[in-house]
């Protein structure tokens, strides 16, 4: 994508475009406010865009018909496509922008790292020596993707260099058979060994990672209204 980046009072303009069905619009739009609506559903529309016109073409000049923009957007309020545009198509970023996004990014996946995982012993392992391993690794942020998502493919990289593992606790857990149908499909990525019992009911180990146990037993006692027996193993 073309860069197409101004300076205004606002901060850098920048191009914002939704491509489909062979058709391009586009608006300009000051960088800093559109990411922040983008990410956080936040932010006065008619302080982002720099020109209350949709294009198809801003380096040309073409402005869009409002055919087209009836036939595309279901109206045609300059205001309302924008924000369209802005939530469900592509900015393009200034460089220096991109890189604060990376940077924040990638602290917090290390911060992610240092609090789920440990060394084969058990021990924490220090954020420095993780960023230093991802270094090494030639680890790449993507600023668009959530800390996790990346943390979890990095891991894996990681493990290459150095021993390193996600912190879990192991539970057993007894369902009773009202709930197994239910529930299965939850446990399943999460069981070490399984027991159906007489009564139909499901014994259960689990390794749950530390980061994920209070999500993990919100979802289980909304399911069972807390009928679930725990044990930490």
């Amino acid at each position: 994508m073309e860069k197409h980046f101004l300076s205004g009072a606002k901060g850098e303009i920048v191009t914002a475009r939704i491509k489909s069905e062979g058709k391009t619009f586009e608006i300009m739009v000051h960088a800093d406010k559109a990411q922040q609506l983008k990410k956080t559903g936040k932010g006065n529309i008619m302080d982002i865009i720099e020109v209350p016109t949709i294009f198809t073409d801003i380096k040309k000049g073409f402005k869009a018909s409002n055919k087209d923009l009836e036939d595309f957007f279901g109206t045609i309020d300059v205001y309302e496509i924008a924000a369209k545009i802005i939530q469900s198509g592509e900015i393009q970023m200034p460089a220096s922008s991109k890189e604060r996004e990376r940077e924040i990014k990638k602290r917090q996946i290390i911060d992610w790292l240092a609090s789920s995982c440990s060394d084969a012993k058990g021990l924490p392992i220090p954020a420095d020596r993780i960023e230093s391993a991802m270094k090494e690794a030639g680890v790449k942020i993507d600023e668009f993707k959530s800390a996790e998502e990346q943390a979890m493919a990095i891991l894996k990289l990681l493990q290459k260099l150095m021993p390193i593992k996600i912190m879990t606790k192991r539970f057993e857990l007894r369902v009773p058979a009202a709930y197994t149908g239910k529930l299965y499909g939850f446990l399943k990525d999460f069981i070490l060994k399984e027991d159906w019992l007489s009564d139909g009911s499901l014994l259960v180990v689990a390794e749950i990672p530390l980061k994920r146990q209070l999500e993990f037993f919100d979802k289980l006692n909304s399911i069972t209204h807390g009928s679930v027996i725990t044990k930490e193993l």
